[in-house]
């Protein structure tokens, strides 16, 4: 089972249990974790560029591959 299913699974059952027991809960605000979501989700969207472009910039760069003919002329 995925780790977010379960986490989530468990937030609802304490959520439950709060409202059983008519505590208020000390999680923040709703905007505030609408706020935490887009940081998530903003990280996850960079990490995705970054790994991508990293993955085209080295298929793009030629093999070097040692000539011996190519390096240098001697002269003199």
């Amino acid at each position: 089972m995925s780790t977010g299913l379960i986490s989530l699974g468990a937030g609802v059952l304490i959520g439950l249990v709060y409202a059983l027991l008519k505590v208020r809960s000390p999680a923040p605000p709703a905007i505030a974790l609408v706020g935490l979501l887009g940081m998530l989700v903003g990280e996850q969207i960079t990490s995705a560029l970054v790994s991508h472009n990293e993955m085209r910039a080295s298929q793009a760069a030629p093999s070097q591959t040692a000539n011996p003919a190519s390096g240098y002329t001697r002269t003199g």
